[in-house]
């Protein structure tokens, strides 16, 4: 084993597959080992690099193969197919990471601790209590059209639902059913409501708020995503992860960019492209070189075009707030100088 140099793990939930090579490639060592065999058996192992897909359970292998002295790397699914030899099989998998790793121009994902795992499960909470809240409202508008009362839109209705209840004249059955439905909706809420408060807790995220109408939702998921900075060469490199950067098929030396990318996560793509809009909403009011450069772009491109390129632009702006440990500045304006 005193030639052992990477090993690459195929995750799975009780089962993993682990593939030992030296430098040159050669195979070492394949064996199957459960979660529990999984901690000894690399405790009992020289430093190496173990690489393995980033998925589900895979930052925290990684921390804990990392406390044991070992160097993790997290590769993402997409990047080790292409080096799967002939048919599929978990041994195949493994040796695939380890064939992907060794490459030197291959891109990893930095491990998440376990701040920023919590935070991002702190997020998809509030997601799905959203998409719950919505049904809920959803649900009483259709349950009661169909016996002829249509509601007004938006989710304030459903806190007077009681009152015009009391008014109308519905089956008993149909009114308890629909009192019990608005219960839920002020219990998902209340829950929502506590997990926005919770949101502005975060450090990184009270100096992200600096950046113009950026929010503490977004900036508490810019905060998750960008972490330490480090797994980002630059802020272009953060900004074309969000999906915010041109897509690009360019060949025999002539560029051709299409739309954005839309790569990464979606929400938090999403959140920008809000915070974009806000901004052109509220231009008028805005000063410094950003809202300048912003007008100047508005002259030459739709707006819809504009409002990427703005949350390119602030994507941009909190990856330097965090690689620098600053704070947003609005800056004099050109055209006042």
């Amino acid at each position: 084993m005193n030639d052992l140099a990477l090993v690459g793990i195929d995750l799975g939930k009780h089962i993993f597959h682990v593939h030992g090579q030296d430098r040159g490639g050669r195979e070492l060592f394949h064996k199957k080992l459960t979660r529990t065999q999984l901690g000894a058996f690399f405790g009992n192992l020289p430093a190496c690099i173990v690489a393995m897909e980033a998925c589900a359970g895979a930052h925290f292998i990684a921390r804990q193969l990392m406390s044991l002295g070992h160097e993790s790397k997290l590769i993402s699914a997409q990047f080790v197919k292409p080096f799967v030899k002939g048919n599929k099989n978990d041994f195949i998998d493994a040796q695939a990471i380890c064939e992907a790793a060794s490459r030197p121009s291959m891109r990893f994902v930095t491990p998440k601790t376990e701040a920023q795992q919590a935070l991002s499960v702190l997020h998809h909470m509030r997601e799905s209590l959203i998409r719950d809240r919505t049904k809920t409202i959803n649900q009483a508008h259709g349950f009661l059209l169909e016996f002829g009362i249509a509601l007004s839109k938006g989710p304030a209705i459903m806190k007077r639902l009681p009152s015009l209840l009391s008014e109308q004249a519905l089956p008993p059955q149909l009114s308890g059913l629909l009192e019990r439905l608005q219960r839920h909706f002020v219990y998902l809420d209340e829950q929502i409501k506590a997990l926005d408060k919770e949101l502005a807790s975060d450090y990184l995220g009270r100096r992200l708020l600096g950046i113009p109408c950026v929010g503490p939702i977004t900036a508490s998921l810019l905060a998750c995503e960008m972490g330490d900075d480090k797994q980002f060469g630059g802020s272009r490199d953060f900004a074309a992860s969000a999906g915010l950067a041109p897509r690009q098929y360019s060949t025999g030396g002539r560029a051709n960019l299409l739309g954005i990318s839309k790569r990464g996560d979606k929400n938090l793509r999403r959140l920008l492209v809000q915070c974009a809009r806000v901004y052109l909403q509220t231009l008028d009011y805005q000063r410094g070189a950003l809202a300048e450069w912003v007008r100047s772009l508005l002259i030459r491109r739709h707006s819809n075009v504009v409002a990427c390129a703005l949350a390119n632009k602030l994507a941009r702006i909190a990856w330097a707030l965090a690689a620098h440990h600053s704070e947003f500045a609005t800056g004099p304006s050109r055209l006042q100088a």
